[in-house]
């Protein structure tokens, strides 16, 4: 008798997509229902609005053949026309019990080039973008174009918390950016 090895669970079977529509089109409400409809739990979801459109990112998570259903009822979905959709298969995330997480928001004039500096910052000092919101906006008081971005980051627990900060700080006042770096409040 040979062994078979057992089947995943439901939650090792995980499938990601992402949606753009306009908003009339409801993109939530079309994808979540059929993750409903499919047997499937919604484990994650992120919607933005960008632009004119909604996007919308679900990570299903379902059994084998619940996910592959689903990826049958997203095809047909994505041939109807009015969302234009993208899925792939994935795993969930790895918990990182090391890392810190942490809030960074910065305020500026706009100028072409902050958020690939603030990418790169981060990036030089191996540290993880777990989340990032950035915007232009208009200044009130004076009309003047605006940056603004609320990153949420993972700081390995063996970094020098101080230093890091100090480097950051630094960073920020020689773009002329005004920044805060704290922990996250749970």
């Amino acid at each position: 008798m040979s062994e078979r090895s057992p089947r995943p669970a439901a939650n090792d079977n995980h499938l990601l997509i992402s949606v753009f529509a306009a908003p009339e089109h409801s993109p939530l409400f079309a994808v979540s229902k059929r993750v409903t409809d499919c047997g499937c739990n919604v484990a994650e979801a992120r919607v933005a609005a960008l632009g004119s459109e909604l996007s919308v990112q679900v990570l299903a998570q379902g059994s084998w053949d619940a996910i592959a259903k689903l990826e049958n009822a997203l095809a047909k979905l994505d041939r109807d026309g009015e969302l234009r959709l993208t899925h792939f298969r994935t795993a969930a995330k790895q918990q990182q019990n090391s890392a810190l997480p942490y809030v960074v928001e910065v305020i500026a004039a706009d100028k072409p080039g902050i958020l690939s500096q603030l990418a790169e910052f981060f990036a030089g000092h191996n540290i993880n973008i777990e989340q990032l919101h950035s915007t232009r906006y208009r200044a009130m008081q004076t009309g003047a174009d605006m940056f603004s971005a609320q990153i949420t980051i993972g700081i390995p627990n063996t970094m020098h918390l101080a230093a890091l900060r100090d480097d950051f700080l630094e960073f920020c006042d020689g773009l002329n950016l005004d920044a805060i770096m704290d922990p996250m409040k749970f």
